[in-house]
C-alpha cells in the first residue's frame, strides 16, 4: 500500500534538540512527506491554528516552554483532530489521563527512526485512507517504487 502522492501530507515535527528536529526531517521528507518544524510549545500552537494544513504532529513531550499536556489538550481540542506521535525515552514520560485515542508512542532509541516512520504511516492510513489506494504490498512507506 503506497500514498497517492505522499508530498500531500505534511507533517509537523516538535523537538527541543535542533539535532533530531533536524534528523527527523531529512528523514521523513525521504519518505516523500512536507515537514514542518517547531522548537517550542508555542510555534506547535501557532502551527496547528493556521490556515495551512496538518496531517499529523510529531511531538517531543518537553519542549522548552510547554508541558506537554496543554499541547496535546490543545491538539485534541482542534478541529479536525490531528493524530499525534509522542516521541520520547520511555523512562521521562508518565501517560497523562488526557490523551486520546489518536496518539501513539514511539520510544527514542537507537534506531527508532524506522519505527517511527512505520508508525506515522499506519496512523496516516488510517485516519486518512482515502488518501491511500493498493498498488502493492511493499509496505508502509509513501514513495513509489
Amino acid at each position: 500500500m503506497e500514498l497517492e502522492k505522499a508530498n500531500d501530507f505534511t507533517v509537523l515535527i516538535a523537538d527541543r534538540n535542533p539535532n533530531v528536529r533536524e534528523f527527523l526531517r531529512r528523514e521523513m521528507m525521504a519518505e516523500g512527506y512536507r515537514v514542518l518544524l517547531a522548537k517550542n510549545g508555542r510555534e506547535v500552537l501557532r502551527w496547528i491554528y493556521r490556515y495551512e494544513p496538518l496531517d499529523l504532529v510529531i511531538l517531543d513531550p518537553d519542549l522548552p516552554d510547554a508541558s506537554e499536556v496543554p499541547v496535546i489538550e490543545k491538539l485534541n481540542d482542534r478541529i479536525p483532530t490531528l493524530p499525534v506521535v509522542i516521541h520520547t525515552f520511555s523512562t521521562d514520560y508518565d501517560t497523562p489521563a488526557e490523551v486520546s485515542l489518536s496518539v501513539t508512542f514511539v520510544e527514542k532509541q537507537g534506531n527508532s527512526i524506522e519505527a517511527l516512520k512505520k508508525v506515522v504511516a499506519s496512523m496516516l492510513r488510517n485516519v486518512m485512507p482515502r488518501r491511500f489506494r493498493n498498488r502493492s504490498a511493499d509496505g508502509p512507506h509513501p514513495q513509489g517504487p
